[in-house]
């Protein structure tokens, strides 16, 4: 029985503490100094005392959050609150239970002056308003780097022009055992700002002492001239000293002004591209320069630039003469992130097939670009090349001997004509032989057209299911080339491969090899001039100023006129178009 009693009573000692009802008693309010250096932390304390009457009703519903607290959130116009804090005590006065909470809060200031906490109200008590004076610079003490915290800013450049590639680096330097700790990122609404890779730790020593470090770097990309002036650069944490006390640690850092120069009026190029180096390079093309009619060749052009972002690079010129057709495919853009900055690639790939034989001139391509490390406009260049095409073999030959024959003629006939040279009988001989085999040939064609016709007899009911799945992908190509969709050349060729099968066609150039549609290849190009030619401004808008009326009308006309070719493209001519007989 006695322990049932003494158990209770503890209890209730303990929870008498923490009633709800209560009178109030004198409120007082301490700051740890009057006078702090911008970004230090202050301590400011709060004490109330209350009468504690025991309120059985309530005991075992009692809830610490419901505790009333000091209207503290008066401070946050001058002052933020970091950390909150608050402990209770017992005293015994004139035979009365008196509580005593003791709050303490760490305030950081949010300008320099003199700032005032006004009085704070708890029940019916109110403290006294206090003031504090906040100096510029750091505690004596705590002269140059010899802080607990401090931010570094610094910038490869002292002034760059308007897009030209700005390095920012931002090191954070700390004391003791961080466990908690926000750094902020910069930004600006007239910069592109990129992360360079992932943060660097590592530990230094600056005059004696010794600091752990947190290093990150930035790409800023300004896109007005003028000046720049970025947000300062804050830290807030937390560290744990030696006796296992936390020590508050704050700090702020404010770039300085940079100047954004225009653009040169000495520039000539139409997009501006301030880099440190640019280059332009060529692959596939032959040696010798040396074609023939109806060669495959591949053509690579590639814009490399340090300094810029791939999106700022131009699209590549495709312009090619007469006699040479070219088949574009989508441009590549590709952006490397490095501590060092931004490297990027546009890569142009085209299909070169000529068609006519002669003395065909690339131009040459001219990229205008400025050089930051000098200050001075540059060009990149890919010299002017003259191809030789001659006609293929097949066609040469048969010029050839149409000639020969054609030296021959006015003897042959005299020949003839006179009757003194009769036919010899081997040539009689072959004669015969080639009318007999031109016999065997019409016979054999006879036999292949009635197999064919067989053939597509039987299959009716499978070209009639292919060309269902044809049709579903016939209308969702024309809706992407209406509304101007990336994409149409994706779906164009594979549709393609449902109109024509067999040709496994892998891009619009193999689909335009075997089926000539000059209009539709003509609007193609321009729906993919208009995807990878826009700026970075009105690239988000650009379905916008599309309009498809055209690409969908030569789409539905190359489809009407080739109905009749589409069963017979499995075939090869029977007589090359190269070849004279």
């Amino acid at each position: 029985m006695v322990k049932r009693l003494i158990i209770p009573t503890i209890w209730l000692a303990i929870f008498m503490v923490l009633g709800l009802s209560a009178q109030a008693g004198e409120l007082t309010a301490e700051p740890d100094r009057n006078r702090l250096y911008e970004g230090e932390v202050l301590t400011f304390t709060v004490k109330g005392s209350t009468k504690i009457d025991i309120n059985l009703s309530n005991l075992f519903d009692f809830d610490l959050s419901s505790l009333p607290s000091p209207d503290i959130e008066k401070v946050e116009p001058d002052f933020e609150i970091l950390a909150r804090n608050q402990r209770y005590s017992i005293t015994t006065v004139n035979g009365e239970m008196v509580g005593e909470i003791t709050w303490t809060y760490q305030l950081a200031p949010k300008s320099t002056g003199k700032l005032t906490i006004p009085a704070l109200t708890f029940k019916d008590s109110v403290s006294k308003p206090v003031t504090i004076e906040v100096v510029d610079g750091t505690p004596p003490d705590q002269s140059g780097s010899n802080r607990d915290s401090f931010i570094e800013l610094t910038t490869d450049k002292a002034e760059v022009y308007v897009q030209e590639q700005l390095i920012l680096t931002v090191r954070l330097f700390f004391r003791g055992n961080l466990i908690r700790g926000e750094l902020s990122d910069p930004q600006h609404p007239n910069a592109i700002i990129e992360t360079l890779g992932k943060q660097r730790e590592f530990a230094t020593e600056r005059d004696g002492v010794r600091y752990r470090v947190v290093e990150r770097r930035y790409a800023l990309f300004p896109q007005k001239s003028g000046v720049l002036n970025l947000p300062p650069i804050r830290f807030e944490g937390q560290a744990r000293n030696t006796d296992g006390s936390l020590r508050f640690l704050r700090d702020s850092a404010d770039l300085f002004e940079v100047p954004i120069k225009e653009v040169p009026a000495e520039f000539t190029g139409t997009t501006w591209l301030p880099a440190s180096s640019l280059t332009l390079a060529e692959a596939g093309m032959p040696a010798t320069l040396n074609l023939n009619t109806g060669d495959n060749l591949t053509r690579t052009l590639s814009l490399q630039a340090t300094g810029l972002p791939s999106e700022a690079l131009p699209p590549l010129p495709d312009s090619v003469p007469d006699g040479l057709r070219s088949y574009p495919e989508e441009p590549q853009r590709n952006t490397n992130v490095g501590p060092d900055g931004i490297t990027s690639t546009l890569t142009q790939t085209s299909a070169l097939v000529p068609v006519n034989a002669g003395k065909l001139t690339l131009p040459a391509i001219r990229i205008p670009w400025w050089d930051t490390e000098s200050d001075s406009q540059k060009v990149a260049i890919i010299p002017a090349q003259t191809l030789n095409v001659t006609a293929s073999e097949g066609s040469a030959a048969a010029t050839g001997t149409a000639s020969n024959d054609q030296n021959t003629p006015s003897a042959t006939s005299s020949e003839v004509a006179s009757g003194n040279n009769p036919v010899p009988s081997s040539r009689r001989f072959w004669q015969w032989t080639s009318f007999a085999l031109a016999g065997v040939w019409v016979l054999t064609m006879l036999a292949w057209w009635r197999s064919r016709k067989m053939a597509d007899d039987r299959s009716d009911q499978t070209v009639s299911s292919e060309s269902t799945n044809e049709q579903g992908v016939f209308e969702q190509l024309l809706s992407a080339a209406k509304n101007g969709d990336a994409t149409t050349p994706g779906l164009f060729v594979r549709w393609s491969n449902l109109r024509w099968p067999g040709h496994n066609f892998g891009s619009t150039g193999d689909v335009f090899r075997v089926v000539p549609a000059p209009d539709l290849e003509l609007e193609l190009s321009a729906l993919q001039a208009h995807l990878f030619s826009r700026g970075p401004s009105d690239r988000n808008n650009s379905s916008k100023c599309w309009d498809g009326t055209s690409l969908t009308s030569a789409l539905r006309q190359t489809r009407k006129q080739t109905l009749k070719v589409s069963s017979e493209a499995g075939l090869p001519p029977l007589y090359p178009s190269n070849l004279s007989v």
